[in-house]
């Protein structure tokens, strides 16, 4: 039938970056491939995962010109009172035009001291675990995109790349639509724009 394949003007298409291995190795070829795909779709919002800042030092050569969110571990996350970040290093993000978040996590919280104490899982961490099915960074990207949207940094009305990774670093960047927490059946995951693949499957922990 003649136009068979002819494409909707309602579809399109998009390339994802597929890693063969997770980790910090992929750090710079999933900054690149989100600032290719966030300047293709003029995506203002950039949200970035970094522990000690250095990855969130690197996204600021890829996203001069965006709304950059650096979300940070919560304080108390690796030790009592201990915020992984350095002051000097959050000062420099934000002299060089970043903005940085600290708080609890969306998908932790009071739900992990629940399970720490009577070892019973809740809602937020089950949440977290399915979302793992998709690579640690997807959850921490969707995670990230709550707690931003908490704080008001960064818009529900408009699409934002996340960025985040396995362990450290960046392997995983995806497009979505974000929501408040208390909102959070309303986020939507729009593309996969890097991830780990995973293959073979990786042994239980």
């Amino acid at each position: 039938m003649a136009g068979q394949n002819k494409r909707s003007d309602q579809t399109r298409e998009a390339t994802c970056l597929y890693f063969s291995s997770p980790g910090p190795q992929n750090t710079v070829a999933t900054l690149k491939k989100a600032a290719q795909r966030a300047e293709e779709l003029g995506i203002e919002d950039i949200i970035v995962a970094s522990t000690s800042g250095r990855t969130g030092w690197q996204a600021l050569e890829y996203f001069q010109d965006k709304n950059l969110v650096v979300v940070t571990h919560s304080t108390g996350f690796a030790a009592p009172d201990y915020q992984e970040m350095s002051p000097e290093m959050r000062e420099k993000l934000i002299k060089h035009g970043a903005k940085v978040l600290t708080c609890q996590h969306a998908l932790g919280g009071v739900g992990r001291a629940v399970r720490k104490k009577l070892g019973t899982y809740q809602l937020e961490e089950i949440i977290a675990y399915t979302l793992r099915v998709f690579g640690e960074g997807t959850k921490v990207a969707v995670e990230m995109a709550l707690m931003a949207a908490d704080a008001g940094l960064i818009s529900c009305q408009r699409p934002c790349l996340a960025i985040g990774g396995t362990g450290s670093g960046a392997d995983t960047a995806i497009l979505l639509r974000p929501a408040h927490a208390q909102n959070f059946f309303d986020l939507r995951i729009m593309e996969i724009i890097a991830k780990p693949l995973f293959w073979p499957p990786q042994k239980e922990e």
